[in-house]
């Protein structure tokens, strides 16, 4: 029975050992998990393998939910008291974001507009967060000048989100062709579940209904090939885009 225990935790550190490489970790962690199988296993979990899975971002959603719902003024709170301590890029950014978070748009632009005269003017993160700052805000053709200057200057930087963020934002701004194109473009660069939703959904807010019921057939046969846990991820989307059909079609 030792031996089998022993074997044990030579096949999880050896499961842990194969995720480091091909997650690109260091080989630091290799040493330790092959040093100490047991011991280097149960910190491998902790420090990068749960932080980086599904279920933490589960529990990590849930939580923050639940933290919202018991004191929805937290974060906002606790981010002014950081950038009043200390006024840095970083804790002004995170006021811009709670701001937004919390509707209050208007306040959360003029923070990320001081963001961009800073050191960090060119930062692609900060440039995003400010993009749908400014959307939300009524800015869509600003927001758009933003994400076009990340996709010229930091291509590789969440290029389906800013692709879908620019769709909708030429959308808002009422340039269909534009932003159709950017639909497209999106949906055949990226192939996601994502991208083929929001087009549906632009699609339908248009009254393109046949392009939007083409769409809602895709992402149906999609399904077939997704897991539980992927379709009750998708699910809420579906439902806004079956919505989004069936107010079109009236």
């Amino acid at each position: 029975m030792p031996f089998v225990g022993l074997g044990l935790h030579i096949l999880v550190a050896l499961y842990f050992a194969i995720h480091a490489v091909r997650s690109g970790q260091q080989i630091f962690w290799l040493i330790v998990l092959f040093s100490f199988p047991l011991l280097g296993s149960v910190v491998y979990f902790f420090a990068i393998y749960l932080p980086a899975s599904q279920m933490d971002r589960g529990f990590r959603r849930v939580a923050n939910i639940a933290t919202k719902a018991l004191d929805p003024g937290r974060e906002l709170r606790e981010a002014q008291q950081a950038f009043n301590l200390t006024p840095t890029a970083q804790n002004q950014m995170r006021l811009a974001n709670a701001l937004m978070d919390d509707g209050k748009t208007a306040e959360a632009v003029q923070q990320f507009d001081l963001c961009l005269k800073g050191p960090f003017s060119a930062d692609a993160a900060i440039r995003f967060d400010a993009a749908r700052a400014k959307l939300q805000n009524g800015q869509a053709e600003n927001a758009a000048q933003l994400l076009v200057r990340i996709k010229a200057d930091t291509s590789e930087f969440r290029p389906e989100q800013v692709s879908l963020l620019l769709a909708k934002c030429l959308a808002a701004a009422h340039k269909n062709d534009d932003a159709r194109q950017e639909f497209t473009t999106a949906v055949a660069r990226f192939n996601s579940i994502d991208a083929r939703a929001e087009y549906a959904l632009w699609a339908a807010s248009i009254g393109d209904i046949k392009l939007a019921t083409e769409l809602r057939d895709e992402l149906e046969r999609a399904q077939l090939h997704w897991n539980k846990h992927t379709r009750s991820l998708h699910q809420p989307l579906i439902r806004r885009v079956d919505s989004a059909i069936a107010s079109a079609k009236k």
